[in-house]
């Protein structure tokens, strides 16, 4: 498998979820102002979206989104729990939270990356951000991951949107669950891998 990617963007949970995975892959990074991969293939015509992350399977079929990318992947290796069997309401809590992730948090730092956003509209974002973190800082007080005791790609993901808080001046630091999650994921030897490989530690 191929995994085309922006280094530290939302393709990096995907990234985090093949290297804990343990199954084989590769990664390609893609300059998303060009529109180039890194070997000079025009993205475009690999992906019509024109955005990461894309997986690229053995079959030559493509995968893209973010969480559908990280649910087949956590498929393929059931015996590492990266995400509950799909027969149960535990998939349907992970399924709640890829979604959340997705239109609430990761949504909502979107206005900070666009150079055409207004005032009001960054504005508007951070008031939903903090009231969008609050509530995640409030459900994983007292748990070590987002399901309870176990990593799964839903703490990948969240994980990978907490980051981009340096970048727009939001301190985590307000909500010390959060903190103290961002250490315990970070520390994980797949996320740390899939960060080093990115050039980002």
């Amino acid at each position: 498998m191929k995994l085309f990617y922006k280094a530290g963007a939302c393709s990096l949970a995907s990234h985090i979820a093949l290297e804990e995975s343990g199954l084989a892959y590769e990664i390609e990074a893609v300059d998303l102002k060009t529109k180039l991969t890194a070997s000079g293939a025009d993205f475009n015509k690999i992906n019509a979206k024109g955005y990461v992350p894309a997986l690229l399977l053995d079959n030559g079929e493509l995968l893209t989104e973010g969480p559908a990318i990280m649910q087949y992947i956590a498929d393929q290796v059931p015996a590492k729990h990266l995400a509950p069997l799909n027969d149960g309401m535990a998939r349907y809590r992970l399924q709640s939270w890829l979604t959340f992730i997705g239109t609430e948090v990761h949504k909502n730092f979107s206005p900070f990356f666009n150079p055409a956003a207004s005032s009001d509209s960054k504005a508007a974002a951070m008031a939903n951000l903090e009231r969008r973190l609050a509530y995640v800082a409030q459900q994983i007080d007292d748990k070590q991951f987002l399901l309870g005791n176990e990593f799964s790609i839903g703490d990948a993901y969240l994980f990978t949107v907490l980051g981009w808080a340096k970048y727009i001046d939001l301190d985590l630091g307000k909500w010390p669950a959060l903190v103290a999650y961002q250490e315990r994921v970070g520390a994980r030897p797949g996320v740390h891998a899939a960060m080093k490989a990115e050039g980002l530690i």
